[in-house]
């Protein structure tokens, strides 16, 4: 699941706001909406009460931050089980409910069939089923849901920016960071290899002992890419698998979130990549397969300046079942839209 919504009356609270009960929450109910967010899983309301008055109790029992999204009003629960998954860009397949009516379940059931709904009574068993036990928590997984809510606030002040979209990405003081992997960005570093497929120069998955026994042989680098701005973290968003080769640095795989697209990290990630490259008088190759999805990737490629011409670098990369580009070493200056800080290499 990524995204549980919750009713309130008599599910998060065991009274009902319009009878003039005062909430409480039990330490069960914390302690689930506490672990759910910190294994990345999203949480949000659809509940039938006044908004201002039920606001204002979250906000009481502390909790208010940990919901997004929170649908509370008069209209069905179906609608706004919906409008969570749409704007969130959720499938409906990954959209959780839990409600003490049956009525309502079976009301958000029949119009929305795919999302999964649990009678309250059931909260005691969430953090025990095996669709709110992510096989993995990568790093990013406990500020998830401080990125999408940093991504609304950025949404909001992009649709009220008047002038161009260049001077609004360059108000955002955005600053990438490219550092060594951690033990802790492995997980996240795997999932990018394979979850990453617009901005996946090759489609290659690395496994998490692909990955370490890269980070243990001295030739190689394995970067991971993280990005933040004035409204907050974009998380990890890249990685580059890099082996240096002498006069010939290897680029074996770019990958970036299509989050950042949007933004220019690829064509950033690049231009300092070949500045670094042309400083070391070594000439970068990079590997590319032609997959159904990556079409930008090689638009991303060709743009950077490189090419498919022949060079003596090549023979130290070898003979891989990919498409070898080829970038004579020259200095690139990184776009003025982001601010580069923080360059880590080990």
């Amino acid at each position: 699941m990524k995204c549980l919504v919750w009713d309130l009356d008599r599910t998060l609270w065991s009274g009902t706001l319009l009878e003039g009960f005062e909430p409480t929450l039990s330490d069960e109910i914390r302690e689930t909406i506490v672990e759910l967010d910190r294994r990345g899983i999203l949480q949000s309301v659809a509940s039938r009460n006044d908004h201002d008055h039920a606001w204002e109790w979250l906000e009481k029992l502390g909790v208010a931050e940990y919901f997004v999204l929170p649908q509370i009003g008069w209209g069905a629960k179906s609608e706004s089980v919906r409008e969570i998954a749409d704007k969130l860009n959720f499938a409906h397949s990954t959209i959780a409910f839990i409600d003490d009516q049956p009525t309502e379940r079976a009301e958000v059931t029949y119009h929305l069939p795919e999302v999964r709904c649990y009678p309250a009574e059931q909260v005691a068993e969430l953090l025990s089923l095996e669709e709110f036990t992510p096989a993995t928590i990568t790093v990013d997984s406990a500020r998830r849901r401080e990125m999408y809510q940093a991504g609304f606030r950025r949404d909001t002040a992009r649709a009220e920016h008047a002038g161009p979209d260049e001077d609004f990405l360059r108000s955002l003081d955005l600053v990438m960071t490219i550092g060594r992997a951690t033990e802790q960005e492995l997980a996240r570093a795997e999932e990018l290899t394979l979850r990453t497929s617009q901005m996946n120069a090759t489609g290659v998955h690395y496994s998490d002992a692909d990955l370490r026994a890269l980070l243990a042989d001295p030739d190689h680098e394995v970067l991971v890419v993280t990005m933040a701005d004035r409204f907050g973290p974009h998380g990890a968003v890249g990685l580059l698998l890099l082996e240096k080769l002498g006069k010939a640095w290897h680029l074996k795989l770019l990958a970036t979130s299509c989050r950042v697209v949007a933004f220019g990290a690829g064509a950033v990630l690049l231009r300092w990549l070949a500045t670094e490259t042309a400083e070391a008088g070594a000439h970068l190759v990079a590997d590319f397969r032609k997959t159904e999805r990556n079409r930008m990737m090689e638009v991303a490629y060709r743009f950077a300046g490189f090419r498919t011409e022949d060079c003596e670098c090549l023979a130290a990369v070898g003979t891989q079942d990919v498409q070898h580009l080829h970038l004579v070493p020259q200095r690139h200056e990184p776009p003025t839209t982001m601010t580069l800080d923080a360059v880590r290499l080990a």
